[in-house]
């Protein structure tokens, strides 16, 4: 006699299962998003068996595949891994399908075995987009359908396989639409498990829902290897590319690219997104030098200060964190009497860029206290260093290829912390301070 087959509820949103039905998701709270699943037991093994495990020194290392961008193979590490997944997520519209289809027709045009398996559209209307951004190539090959086991096993002996979205395809082990929990489980489980075997670089385009998380159950970020995030502006032509986890390679190398009608093009420069020389003096401006992964660019920092009408102040921060805002400002009126304790505050880092980390501390509290005061920074100064809760100014990591780079730009005078250590650098002048009074009395304030 067979084995009775089981029902499980799941919820759509995050991956909630329960025995019973519900209106309302008791984990998330969501309303109506409780669908039934149908769980068939799995069939005890006829056979065991074992698999032995190898000794390191006879496994030999994959050599990586270049995806033929520069700014995707500095994020990556290098270049695709083959045998590893990878999940590329993004809000609507930002460029993710316009990125990949893109790398895919180069990398087709170098010889190399490409798929792009879409489940959103059809062969012909992939065809007109990769027509659009100019790239001459007859090797790619286009998949269509909703079914990933029938796509995946006619794409064997590839090199590269784009899966166009995990969340529009379904998987024929499982009953239900596509974009379930359920179905997005199976569906990246079939494409990581055909990356292994077949040795090929699985990516998977994931979607973004409207509270800004990758959709889907949590774990889907747990299976790949490597979670890409697309991001930007989509006023703005520019885009960023961040690693969130990397198996193979660093999660502190950014990406930049420029939107234009060709396709996305790769910004070889970005201190020319996010800083612009200026000469005119202007309250509440400064630039700093940042550090993402193994480059460096100038950043300009804007503060405004208000009176505010509320009894509640603002404290409004783009580009920043707004703890560290917070916690800056409460460094500032404790130590130096710069008060806004009535007054709305408003920061933002030019170009949407954002700054991680207490890399720009002091260029943001010469910000404040230029806004504060109505008196600008000189603005031949670049300011570099963490801010401690004592007002004190802390040396930074890879501080002389953050001076080289304003250097570059034509700066050449810096305030640095104290006890900061580096080699000697020509042309530049340096300002050694220890807190942050010294710094706001050298720039004027």
């Amino acid at each position: 006699m067979g084995k009775k087959e089981s029902k499980k509820y799941e919820c759509i949103e995050c991956g909630y299962t329960g025995t019973t039905w519900s209106g309302r998701c008791p984990k998330c709270g969501a309303w109506g998003t409780i669908e039934e699943v149908l769980a068939l037991p799995s069939e005890d093994s006829q056979m065991k068996s074992f698999i032995l495990p190898l000794p390191l020194h006879e496994i030999k290392s994959p050599s990586r595949l270049s995806s033929q961008d520069e700014e995707l193979d500095r994020v990556l590490g290098g270049g695709w891994v083959p045998g590893s997944s990878v999940l590329l997520a993004g809000e609507p519209g930002i460029g993710k399908s316009t990125i990949l289809l893109q790398t895919c027709l180069r990398m087709a045009q170098k010889g190399k075995n490409v798929v792009y398996l879409s489940g959103e559209e059809s062969p012909s209307q992939v065809a007109l987009r990769a027509k659009r951004l100019g790239i001459a190539s007859q090797n790619l090959k286009i998949g269509s359908g909703y079914n990933i086991d029938d796509l995946l096993a006619g794409s064997s002996g590839s090199d590269l396989v784009v899966v166009d979205s995990v969340q529009s395809f379904t998987s024929g082990d499982l009953p239900g639409l596509p974009g379930t929990p359920s179905q997005v489980r199976a569906v990246a489980q079939k494409a990581i498990s055909s990356a292994k075997q077949n040795g090929c670089t699985v990516v998977m385009i994931g979607h973004i829902n409207k509270e800004g998380l990758i959709a889907g159950p949590k774990l889907l970020e747990h299976m790949v290897d490597t979670v890409l995030l697309f991001s930007g502006d989509r006023l703005s032509p520019y885009r960023v590319l961040r690693a969130v986890k990397n198996r193979f390679g660093a999660t502190d190398e950014m990406g930049v690219y420029e939107m234009l009608d060709k396709g996305l093009f790769a910004v070889n420069d970005p201190t020319r997104l996010y800083w612009r020389n200026k000469d005119e003096k202007v309250p509440g401006v400064t630039v700093t030098p940042v550090v993402e992964g193994s480059r460096a660019f100038l950043v300009e920092i804007q503060a405004l200060v208000a009176t505010s009408p509320f009894p509640y102040p603002k404290r409004t921060a783009i580009g920043v964190d707004p703890s560290r805002l917070q916690l800056l400002l409460a460094v500032l009126e404790r130590r130096f009497g710069v008060s806004t304790i009535s007054q709305d505050v408003y920061v933002n880092v030019v170009g949407g860029v954002a700054v991680r980390g207490p890399q720009a501390d002091l260029a943001l509290c010469a910000a404040l206290a230029s806004a504060h005061h109505s008196r600008p920074v000189d603005p031949s100064y670049c300011l570099i260093g963490e801010v401690g809760l004592a007002g004190e100014v802390r040396p930074l990591p890879r501080i002389t290829s953050r001076i080289k780079e304003a250097k570059r730009l034509g700066y050449k005078r810096f305030i640095i912390s104290k006890g900061q250590e580096l080699e000697k650098i020509e042309g530049v002048s340096l300002y050694k301070v220890e807190n942050i009074k010294e710094a706001l009395e050298e720039v004027g304030l």
